[in-house]
């Protein structure tokens, strides 16, 4: 099994998920749909997204507060999981990432940059053992 991990733009060495905001009337589910097309040209349309119904609660980095109202230091990211074909095109959005990789468990839990990546990673882990 593979994680598909991109390059951020801004920040060196930031590998990550796919990840965005919530916009005004979206639901978590419709904003990750949104974030996916987005990011990396999948249509998850066509791949089931599944909510894992998982969040995590975190600190918001300083050097990304602006993107957020005056005082609001924390967020809540909401965990989504999405199968594809091994050999599916990849578009990155060339604002936001600069390079995209697959990675296998192990080493996807060693490149992220946030623990919240990780955890959700050890999750597809866990399901994934659990399905077999």
């Amino acid at each position: 099994m593979q994680v598909l991990l991109l390059h951020r733009k801004d920040r060196k060495d930031f590998w990550q998920s796919v990840t965005g905001s919530i916009e005004l009337n979206e639901s978590p589910y419709e904003a990750a749909m949104r974030e996916v097309k987005e990011e990396t040209s999948i249509d998850p349309a066509i791949y089931p997204l599944q909510d894992w119904k998982l969040s995590n609660e975190y600190e918001i980095y300083s050097h990304w507060r602006y993107r957020y109202a005056p005082g609001v230091t924390h967020n809540i990211e909401h965990i989504f999981g999405l199968e594809v074909p091994k050999h599916i095109t990849i578009k990155l959005a060339p604002t936001e990432h600069i390079d995209y990789q697959w990675f296998n468990i192990n080493a996807a839990k060693e490149k992220v940059f946030s623990w919240t990546n990780r955890f959700a990673i050890e999750k597809l882990d866990e399901i994934k053992q659990y399905q077999s």
